[in-house]
Formats: C-alpha cells, sequence, structure tokens
C-alpha cells in the first residue's frame, strides 16, 4: 500500500493541502505575485491575490492556473514550492515526501505530465496523479471499490467535472469548461450590459459569494456591487438582487446541468438505478453557489447532495487515497 505524505487539490482558483494526521494545512488562492524585472516572488496565495488589480507596472499579479490547466509552468512551480513548504512545516516530515496531486478528468497526457513534472521539482520523492471527481468521492467518504454506480460533480474554479465511479474506476467521464471563474466573468458582464458598471474579478467574485443564486430564493437576498461607473469613471457602490445573479449566470450554470445530463444518458441502465438511489454528490467551491442542486433536481429529476466544506474534499482524497492510487497505478 502506498504512502501519501501530501496532497494536493491544484486548482484554477483555489491550491488545497492535506497532510495526513493534520488534515487541510494549506487552502489559499492559486495567485502569485511577482517583480517583472528581477523575477523577485513578491507574495502567494491570499496576499497576492488582495494584490490583483492593485499594483505598479513593475509587479505584476497573475494566476499561473487556467482552466486546471498550468498556463505558466514556471510560476505554477515556484506557487507549488511555496506552499508545499508551507505546509511541511506544519508537521515535520523526514526526507523527501510522497505527494498524490489531482488533476481535471478531462486534460491531456501532455498536460499530466506538466503537472507531475512541477510537483516533482518542489522536492517529491514520488509523485501519483489522481483524477479531481475520484478524489472527491474518496475524501466524501464513498466506497468507490463498491458495484454500486456514484456519480460526482467537481465544480471547481476553471473546469467542472463529472464522472459515474463504480469498482474502483471512473466508468463514464466529462469535463466542461463552465466553472467558477465563468460565474465571475457572467457577473461582470451582467453588470456592464445592465448597470454600466465595472466590476474587477475579485469584486465579482465577492457578489458571488454573498448573494450568488442558480435558484430562486424563498426571499430575495441583497448584496452591493462596488465598482466604476463606465460614463463617468467614479467609483459606485449599487444594490443588486439575488433574483439579478440568477440571470447573469443561468447560461453557465445550464452548461453544468446539460454536462451532468448527457453524462447520465451515456450511463448503463443499472448505473443510473444506483444513481437515482444514492443522489449525485456535488464538490468543488463552485458548487457551494445558492441552488445548485436544487436546480439539478428540478431539471434532471435526481437529488443533488451537498457536503460540508465541499472545497476541501478533494484534497483530503489525495490524501487519503492510498490503497485506491495502488489499484490504478497498477
Amino acid at each position: 500500500m502506498i504512502n501519501i505524505d501530501i496532497g494536493i487539490d491544484l486548482g484554477s482558483s483555489n491550491t488545497v493541502i492535506y497532510i495526513k494526521d493534520k488534515g487541510i494545512v494549506v487552502n489559499q488562492p492559486s495567485v502569485i505575485a511577482y517583480e517583472v524585472r528581477s523575477k523577485k516572488i513578491v507574495a502567494v496565495g491570499n496576499k497576492a491575490k488582495k494584490m490583483l488589480g492593485k499594483t505598479p507596472e513593475e509587479i505584476e499579479v497573475v494566476r499561473p492556473i487556467r482552466g486546471g490547466v498550468i498556463s505558466d509552468y514556471t510560476l505554477t512551480e515556484r506557487m507549488i514550492k511555496l506552499f508545499v513548504k508551507n505546509a511541511m512545516e506544519k508537521r515535520k516530515i523526514w526526507g523527501r515526501p510522497n505527494i498524490c496531486v489531482c488533476v481535471p478528468s478531462g486534460i491531456t497526457p501532455v498536460q499530466v505530465r506538466a503537472v507531475e513534472d512541477a510537483v516533482y521539482r518542489t522536492g517529491a520523492k514520488n509523485v501519483y496523479i489522481l483524477e479531481e471527481p475520484f478524489a472527491a468521492a474518496i475524501g466524501a467518504g464513498i466506497e468507490v471499490n463498491s458495484p454500486k454506480g456514484y456519480m460526482v460533480v467537481d465544480i471547481g474554479g476553471g473546469t467542472t467535472d463529472i464522472a459515474i465511479i463504480s469498482k474502483g474506476g471512473i466508468q463514464i467521464e466529462k469535463s466542461i469548461k463552465a466553472a467558477g471563474e465563468d460565474f465571475d466573468e457572467a457577473i461582470i458582464r451582467y453588470m456592464r450590459k445592465r448597470h454600466n458598471i465595472q466590476l474587477g474579478n475579485v469584486s465579482a467574485e465577492a457578489l458571488k459569494l454573498e448573494i450568488g443564486s442558480v435558484y430562486p430564493r424563498q426571499k430575495d437576498a441583497v448584496g452591493y456591487a462596488k465598482g466604476k461607473e463606465l460614463v463617468r469613471g467614479l467609483p459606485i457602490k449599487l444594490q443588486v438582487k439575488s433574483s439579478e445573479i440568477i440571470d447573469a449566470v443561468s447560461e453557465i450554470a445550464n452548461q453544468i446541468v446539460d454536462g451532468v445530463k448527457i453524462t447520465l444518458e451515456q450511463c448503463l441502465p443499472e448505473l443510473v438505478a444506483d444513481i437515482s438511489e444514492q443522489g449525485i454528490l456535488l464538490s468543488g467551491g463552485g458548487s457551494k453557489i445558492y441552488g445548485m442542486d436544487k436546480l439539478i433536481y428540478d431539471k434532471i429529476g435526481v437529488k443533488a447532495m451537498h457536503i460540508e466544506s465541499p472545497e476541501l474534499l478533494v484534497a483530503k482524497g489525495a490524501g487519503t487515497a492510498r490503497r485506491y492510487v495502488k489499484l490504478r497505478e497498477n
């Protein structure tokens, strides 16, 4: 049985690290700030995210992972090194650690190799790759070796990974480019078109977290959009209702629901029957938006389950996947 020291969910929005016997020790934005000339790292994680849209020309703040794929190899490697170093300080790990890192189920072998190489360069002894929805199922305590069929919908920052799991493996998988960051972009477009307000990505994300919805609430929640008027260029704070956010993100939400529907249509009848009975597991930070479970049930007729802290399931699964990683390596 493989001994895993560190489990990593290397996400477009956040990087989450799990260490055995300690649990989640890092949960930080996948953002890094550096000096353009010297390439010196200025900040990483929460500190770097606070600098988005606020830095002088000589400092650049970037997200080196986009759509679940490494867009800047060097910066990703340096970011992971800092996060892993931080994680290892929380628990003394002698020697080089064995690391299990999770990737979207739809990425290519070349992209998988890029992730693997980046993690090896942090000083890892061995690197094991696990698909995010499979790891989420392990993290949720699902017995993935069971002959029963389970469906996982992992809504991350850059991708939504949909998988049907049975007998220790993924039977059907689908990855779509509609996820949490797309909700943010949709809110930005809506506010520009409807209210002539320019929002930054951080402000749009804050509005989504405050009143984001994909399904009508019993009573409209109210939040505030903080941005810049397009006409006068002056700062503005505008009251926004959750029903407006539904209009803004409906296209993205429907893409996710359509992905679930298509995956179920490709599934064997026996597995569909199991899923109908067990329900659909929602994981990933994007699944926390209000009403995703209700929307899936309304459109598809299968109940969807929310688990506490769904954004941590993948990292937890990676850190506790010892026997499952061995089976999949073989």
